[in-house]
């Protein structure tokens, strides 16, 4: 007889980390819907649906708008490879790992590669975008609108005309952004845009909603070179997903169910009751982390609400706060990464995550892991902290 391998059993976690979040049962359960083909009727209607959804969720009219096959990563390739040819010129905004990332793809892909660079933490001003934009004269500037490795939020509006003006294209990552904050393509003029959809939209990881711009397309159909990557190069890709239908690449046509449904959920909500949602949510939070002496470590202005990223006090063990957690309450929260490694917290709050149910669990919980290394704080003070914010703000 053969060996019985037993099914798969996850834990169920509450997921608060950095992503990803929690995932609707409506969600997952597409997951799990017959597949058909990558071209049969049904599926080419879904993707019609997912491409009309994202187009709203992105705040754009952009025809080229389209998930492609590959988590958030594969967005910020596909964005950078397809507007950069070798020899461009690309300034990238690196105050965090993924605005690093952001330039070493640049870098790959041939790009004479200029960085500013600020602080973890920290944001561009559009004074010091203006100065390298001016000096420099790239053909594309890449910053990160939501930086998930601390927590910030660059505005964009007014960088964008800055750019603009300089006869730049403006590219931006979204990947923690998208259906949390405002992100407005068309109203900001953002030339080619990516996310992720493990974040705010509360789908698994595998798929990357991207859009760009008429001034973008007009860029990558002006290439005196082939795009540098064949499976991303959207050329070809965006003739699968236009009125052609041409094969490119097998879609994984599951997650693109699990999109599909995870954005009606997005616009069945509404945008600006999501908002609402995740910002109410943040300040809960914060109210009960300040009650228990907890601090941000990203200026107020510049917050993110759905990553909240947090001090970790003198004396108190990163790791093991995080082990018990997850060990003894099924709660997943962040570390820090780079220069912020063992000094911050990133507590998530995104999607089907963001609810006050996981505000007040969490902030129990932090209460009693923190008290088990020797902190002080007022017994049960986040808690209430965080109900007094929601009495007020019914």
């Amino acid at each position: 007889m053969p060996d019985v391998i037993p099914a798969l059993t996850p834990p169920k976690r509450i997921l608060m980390g950095p992503g990803p979040s929690d995932t609707a049962a409506r969600v997952l359960a597409a997951l799990g819907a017959p597949t058909v083909g990558h071209l049969d009727p049904y599926f080419l209607q879904v993707m019609n649906e997912t491409q009309s959804m994202l187009r709203q969720v992105f705040r754009t009219q952009n025809e080229l708008t389209l998930a492609v096959s590959g988590t958030g990563s594969a967005g910020m390739e596909a964005c950078v490879v397809n507007l950069i040819e070798p020899g461009d010129r690309m300034v990238v905004g690196v105050n965090g790992v993924f605005g690093g990332r952001m330039a070493d793809v640049a870098g790959r892909a041939g790009a004479e590669v200029t960085k500013i660079e600020r602080p973890f933490g920290e944001v561009f001003s559009p004074e010091e975008v203006a100065a390298v934009v001016e000096r420099v004269k790239p053909k594309v500037v890449g910053l990160v609108h939501a930086e998930t490795s601390t927590g910030a939020r660059q505005p964009l509006e007014e960088i964008s005309k800055i750019v603009h003006e300089a006869g730049a294209l403006l590219l931006a990552d979204t990947v923690t952004s998208l259906g949390g904050i405002p992100v407005e393509v068309d109203g900001w003029q953002l030339d080619a845009v990516y996310s992720g959809t493990q974040k705010c939209l509360s789908c698994p990881p595998g798929l990357a909603p991207v859009t760009f711009s008429p001034r973008a397309v007009a860029a990558i159909d002006a290439r005196k070179t082939k795009v540098a990557s064949w499976y991303l190069d959207m050329t070809m890709v965006r003739n699968y997903w236009g009125q052609d239908r041409a094969y490119h690449h097998t879609a994984p046509i599951n997650m693109n169910y699990a999109l599909r449904e995870a954005l009606a959920l997005v616009l069945e909500e509404g945008l600006e009751n999501r908002q609402a949602r995740h910002k109410k949510n943040h300040l809960a939070l914060k109210a009960g982390l300040n009650a228990l002496g907890l601090t941000y470590s990203v200026a107020e202005p510049y917050q993110l609400p759905m990553l909240n990223a947090v001090v970790i006090p003198a004396g108190i063990d990163d790791v093991k706060v995080r082990q018990q957690l997850l060990n003894e309450f099924g709660i997943e929260i962040g570390g820090g990464l780079g220069p912020m490694k063992g000094k911050t917290w990133r507590i998530g709050l995104m999607g089907e995550t963001s609810t006050s149910r996981n505000v007040l669990v969490l902030l129990a919980a932090l209460e009693r892991c923190l008290l088990d290394q020797g902190g002080k704080c007022p017994p049960g003070a986040g808690v209430a902290a965080a109900n007094a914010f929601y009495a007020a703000h019914r």
